[in-house]
């Protein structure tokens, strides 16, 4: 048994994103004559302003998240998105590895061994059903929603944009929470224009 934390990795954007923006909305005001090698900038953040947000969606960014069962679950509810996970019903594990809970230090001595106890029930129930036979598929059935897994998310920059007003906010899970205010501040940093998104 292994705990991690959670994560994410950016993997691919659409190169040049804010000039894909900007020749995609300036095709509705036909106002292409306007592009330069500066405008995008300016055209983008009058775009957002006006909330014609809809320009935003040609432009895509995929990420890889490594984080437990619990937090895909209410991940993949966002339904312009396009995923791939990693599968309990096809890969057998030996050492299995679960998340961390971000409220681990919250937690008391006794509430973190309990915790701890679990996992390796889990684990060990799942290793015994293998060894007598039973089909991966079927045997996931013991395992928590604590279980590490991969999910790769594409989604164009309206989309994020609104998976992180729904999952930054307070009243979000605190597992996803953190997750997702990880991944903003990378979005920020490497996409600054259309991720000036406060929480």
């Amino acid at each position: 048994m292994k705990i991690i934390e959670q994560g994410h990795q950016i993997i691919q954007y659409t190169p040049n994103m804010l000039k894909v923006i900007e020749a995609a909305g300036r095709t509705c005001y036909k106002s292409e004559k306007k592009i330069t090698d500066e405008s995008a900038v300016d055209f983008v953040n009058m775009i957002i302003e006006k909330k014609h947000e809809s320009v935003l969606e040609h432009a895509t960014i995929t990420v890889r998240f490594v984080t437990n069962r619990g937090v895909t679950h209410e991940l993949v509810r966002h339904r312009l998105c396009s995923y791939s996970q990693e599968s309990t019903r096809y890969v057998q594990y030996n050492d299995i590895e679960f998340i961390k809970p971000v409220w681990w230090n919250d937690w008391s001595k006794d509430q973190q061994d309990t915790w701890i106890k679990s996992m390796q029930s889990s684990e060990d129930s799942y290793k015994a059903l293998i060894a007598s036979g039973v089909e991966t598929q079927k045997a996931r059935e013991v395992l928590p929603n604590s279980l590490k897994t991969e999910i790769v998310v594409t989604a164009n920059v309206r989309e994020w944009r609104h998976i992180f007003h729904s999952r930054c906010s307070t009243a979000a899970h605190p597992q996803i929470r953190t997750l997702m205010l990880d991944c903003l501040a990378d979005f920020k940093k490497q996409f600054p224009v259309l991720f000036e998104i406060n929480f």
